[in-house]
């Protein structure tokens, strides 16, 4: 059975950093994009993060480029979403999600498996 399993989040201060992970399992994980997604309260789901098998290229949302840090260990089957300088609009539950697509799309489209989520909270 598929599995993606997000952890990290917490409440931090903004200006704050926290780490993401999402330990997945169930599939070739190495053949997988994996994206990071947020959804807050009354908005609809976006992508913010995204990470390529085999080049390991990445796409991110302009929300949140030059702040947030994907990166993946294929050993561990393992994706990470380094958060910094944190706002109060970053305030979500974040997701992560595995593509059988190996590369990123800019649509943000086609993710086969998704996890729970993670709650992350930002206060001003």
């Amino acid at each position: 059975e598929e599995q993606l399993v997000e952890s990290g989040g917490g409440l931090v201060q903004a200006g704050g950093s926290l780490r993401l992970s999402c330990a997945t399992s169930g599939f070739t994980f190495a053949a997988y994009a994996i994206g990071w997604f947020r959804q807050a309260p009354g908005k609809d789901r976006e992508g913010v993060a995204c990470i390529s098998d085999g080049d390991d290229s990445t796409l991110y949302a302009d929300s949140v480029k030059g702040r947030f840090t994907i990166s993946r260990d294929n050993a561990k089957n393992t994706v990470y979403l380094q958060m910094n300088s944190l706002k109060p609009e970053d305030t979500a539950k974040y997701y992560c999600a595995a593509d059988n697509y190996p590369v990123c799309k800019s649509n943000w489209r086609g993710y086969d498996y998704w996890g729970q989520g993670t709650q992350v909270t930002v206060s001003s």
